[in-house]
């Protein structure tokens, strides 16, 4: 009798454990997220008021969390940078949402803002910052690992004034498509596969973009300003970034210590997100406000300073001899013959089936044997030739030494 009264209670405390954790998994939506600001959205800005170089500002609108789309771009929008001492400077509308000017020769004492006015009526200013520029970078350096290499930087600010620090990158590698195309298709004047000049080659291409996390460190609760072994970003093993070459482009930002709480609250709502003991959603206090309906959120902290940049290449040659993974690993090359049908010269066949309806893209003729006349092509899927389908094929600038 002792022994089904115990496992009855056992029983009631399993189902109310389930009842519980059931009830803790509850989906929730912040009504922020959830309405993400009614049809058009909430404004977020992005960017810094550069007191040396160019200062490039983005523009854009939030989306609900079913959207497709990141964000939507504001355009037609009118931007200014507004100072302390009554100045103002422009900033001309760009595309798709960016709107920037050159080096607008700020005076490193005042303070700056920005002052923007939407298409829809809507004003919208950030509260005046102080000007802190960063401290150089000591080094930007990487250290091979067994499943790949760890990206660092080393700063430190010998006045010890800097304290607080962000990093963002950019990152560029090039790549190759798993057969070089010698040829190409043109219907002018009439339908013929030439020879492709450099201008046009298609096996060799560039592809990157800015860093998708948010990176910060401070020297707050130490004595000496110094911050070593930074972690910038891990890159694994297998990634075709550093198949072939990979450069990036990593900038440090000094921070008061109000956009530091802030950059690290955003870190904590974007990154640290997912099971019940990280860290709950939070009101980012932003420091752009709408003047015409103050009660309207905003999204952005605006900060003014130069940051310091470094870039550094690593090739594949300097690292062991790791095997990437390709997205090429399907690809197989065809051949494309001339046929006549029984009785005819009209050379249709696989070639115009194939190539000049774009279904593959030639790779290299192929003679018969023991003359100069060419019977057909070895040819392959698009994806499997093109790599501007990915990436461009245009060298970026800075890809000097290469």
């Amino acid at each position: 009798m002792r022994y089904s009264v115990k496992k009855k209670h056992t029983a009631t405390i399993v189902i109310l454990s389930l009842a519980l954790f059931t009830a803790c998994r509850k989906l929730y939506n912040p009504p922020i997220i959830a309405s993400s600001g009614g049809a058009k959205g909430y404004l977020v800005v992005e960017g810094v008021i550069n007191s040396r170089d160019s200062t490039v500002i983005r523009l854009s609108r939030t989306v609900p969390l079913s959207a497709k789309l990141a964000s939507i771009p504001e355009l037609g929008a009118s931007v200014s940078v507004i100072s302390d001492g009554g100045s103002s400077y422009v900033l001309p509308e760009k595309g798709n949402g960016y709107y920037a000017a050159p080096n607008l020769n700020l005076n490193a004492a005042g303070k700056y803002g920005l002052k923007i006015a939407t298409s829809d009526g809507k004003a919208y200013q950030s509260d005046l910052v102080p000007v802190k520029d960063s401290p150089p970078m000591d080094s930007v350096y990487y250290q091979i690992k067994n499943n790949g290499l760890q990206i660092y930087a080393d700063t430190h600010d010998p006045t010890n004034q800097t304290r607080y620090y962000r990093w963002d990158f950019n990152e560029t590698y090039e790549y190759r498509s798993a057969f070089n195309s010698l040829e190409y298709v043109t219907n002018k004047p009439y339908y013929q596969v030439l020879t492709r000049d450099p201008a046009n080659q298609i096996y060799t291409c560039w592809r990157g973009g800015p860093s998708p996390d948010i990176i910060l460190n401070s020297t707050a609760k130490l004595s000496t300003d110094i911050i070593t072994r930074n972690p910038i970003t891990f890159i694994s093993s297998n990634s075709e970034k550093i198949g072939v070459r990979y450069s990036i482009l990593v900038k440090q930002y000094a921070l008061t210590v109000d956009a530091f709480n802030y950059y690290q609250l955003l870190q904590k709502n974007t990154e640290q997100l997912g099971t019940i003991f990280d860290a709950q959603p939070s009101e980012l206090p932003g420091n752009i406000h709408c003047s015409t309906n103050p009660s309207e959120p905003v999204v952005g902290y605006v900060t003014a300073g130069a940051p310091a940049q470094t870039r550094i290449y690593i090739a594949a040659a300097d690292l062991p001899a790791w095997i990437p993974s390709s997205p090429y690993s399907g690809c197989r090359l065809d051949t494309d013959l001339f046929r006549r049908p029984n009785g005819s010269n009209a050379p249709t066949n696989e070639v115009q089936l194939y190539i000049y309806r774009g279904i593959h893209l030639p790779v290299y003729a192929i003679d018969s044997i023991g003359s100069n006349s060419i019977i057909g092509y070895a040819s392959s899927d698009p994806q499997c030739v093109d790599c501007t389908l990915r990436g461009t094929n245009v060298k970026p600038g800075f890809w000097t030494g290469f």
